[in-house]
C-alpha cells in the first residue's frame, strides 16, 4: 500500500485526470486523486493524493494558490483563454502605468463570476459541457480573495503577472475582468501554478520523471502522511 502525497509538475495538453490515470496505471495504485484541478492548457503544481491520503482532499482544496500568468490585451475569447474563440477585438489605449494601476486594483476581496468554460456544476451539470453546446446559464458571483497581484512585465499586447489567491479563483476570469476594466478586453495565454498551499515546484516531479520512475523512486518522492 502506498499512502502519501506526490507533487507533479503537470505538462500542457494534459487534464488533471490524465495525470491521475497515468500514476494509477504506472504504479498499480487503486486510489489516486488530486487536490485542485488545472486546465489542460495550464502547467505546474498538481497535488496528487495516493491511498489513504485521498481522504484529505477537502483540506488541501482550501489552501491558497500561487500562479504566474500571461494575458493578451485587445482580444476577448469565449473561454477566457487562448483555447477559446475570439469574440471581441478592441484597441489598447492604456500604457504600462495604467495597466499596472488597474491590475493592482483587483487586490483584496472580489466577487467573481465562474466562467462557463469551467468544471463547476450547476443543477448537476458541468458548465463546460453546457458551454460546448452553446448554452449559457445564470451563475451566482462568488467571493474570492486576491491576496497579492503584481505586474512583472508589459510588452503589449502581452502582460506578465503573478498572483496569490484563495481557493476557487479562476485566473482566466481574472484576466477577462482585467481586460474589461481596461476597456480593451483580454484573455489568458499562459498559466503556471507555482504553489498550492505549502507544496511548490521545488517538491515536484515531472511527467517524464514519472515515466522513468521505479517503485523505489516513487517511494522516495512521496510525502508521507
Amino acid at each position: 500500500m502506498i499512502d502519501g502525497i506526490l507533487i507533479v509538475d503537470k505538462d500542457k495538453n494534459m487534464t488533471s485526470h490524465d495525470v491521475v490515470a497515468k500514476v494509477r496505471r504506472r504504479f498499480d495504485i487503486k486510489k489516486v486523486g488530486h487536490a485542485g484541478t488545472l486546465d489542460p492548457n495550464a502547467t505546474g503544481v498538481l497535488v496528487l493524493l495516493l491511498g489513504k491520503a485521498t481522504k484529505l482532499s477537502n483540506s488541501f482544496l482550501n489552501e491558497e494558490k500561487e500562479y504566474s500568468a500571461i494575458m493578451k490585451l485587445g482580444e476577448r475569447t469565449d473561454s477566457g483563454d487562448c483555447e477559446g474563440k475570439i469574440i471581441a477585438r478592441k484597441s489598447i489605449i492604456s500604457d504600462s502605468t495604467g495597466i499596472e494601476s488597474v491590475v493592482a486594483g483587483f487586490k483584496g476581496e472580489i466577487d467573481q463570476m465562474p466562467p462557463m468554460f469551467s468544471a463547476k456544476k450547476i443543477n448537476g451539470k458541468r458548465l463546460y459541457k453546457l458551454a460546448r453546446k452553446g448554452i449559457q446559464v445564470e451563475r451566482a458571483r462568488v467571493r474570492v480573495t486576491i491576496k497579492d497581484i503584481r505586474v512583472l512585465k508589459v510588452e503589449l499586447p502581452l502582460v506578465v503577472f503573478d498572483t496569490i489567491c484563495s481557493k476557487g479563483t479562476y485566473i482566466r476570469q481574472l484576466a477577462d475582468d482585467i481586460g474589461e476594466k481596461l476597456g480593451c478586453g483580454a484573455h489568458l495565454t499562459e498559466l503556471r501554478r507555482m504553489r498550492s498551499g505549502t507544496f511548490s515546484l521545488e517538491n515536484a516531479v515531472t511527467i517524464l520523471d514519472i515515466d522513468k520512475m521505479t517503485q523505489e523512486d516513487l517511494n522516495e518522492s512521496i510525502i508521507r502522511i
